[in-house]
């Protein structure tokens, strides 16, 4: 089993969480305009890269689950921070964008 970097996973995942925040922020600016077709692109974005942040994750927590003792350090807790805000951004983002719809009978 290969050693795995905690520092270059935790900027992966910053950086994908990163990525989608962006992108769900710029869906709701969309959205906003009316221009829902777009809104509902960069959604699709945004979860693609949280996906990606999951798949890292999951390899570091699944490596602790099976008993590997890993040494955290603060900047990976502060990526698991990012993601699950990400991901709470992300579901609010799709509740905003369907109440525009409504509100604009789209």
């Amino acid at each position: 089993m290969e050693k795995i970097n905690l520092e270059e996973v935790s900027m992966f995942i910053i950086s994908s969480a990163g990525i989608a925040k962006s992108n769900a922020i710029l869906a709701i600016k969309a959205a906003k305009k009316l221009e829902f077709e777009k809104a509902e692109e960069l959604l699709k974005i945004a979860e693609q890269e949280m996906i990606n942040a999951h798949h890292a994750h999951f390899e570091v927590v699944s490596r602790e689950a099976t008993g590997k003792q890993l040494d955290f350090k603060l900047l990976f807790v502060h990526a698991e921070d990012q993601f699950l805000t990400t991901q709470a951004m992300i579901d609010l983002s799709k509740e905003m964008i369907e109440m525009y719809k409504i509100v604009h009978k789209k």
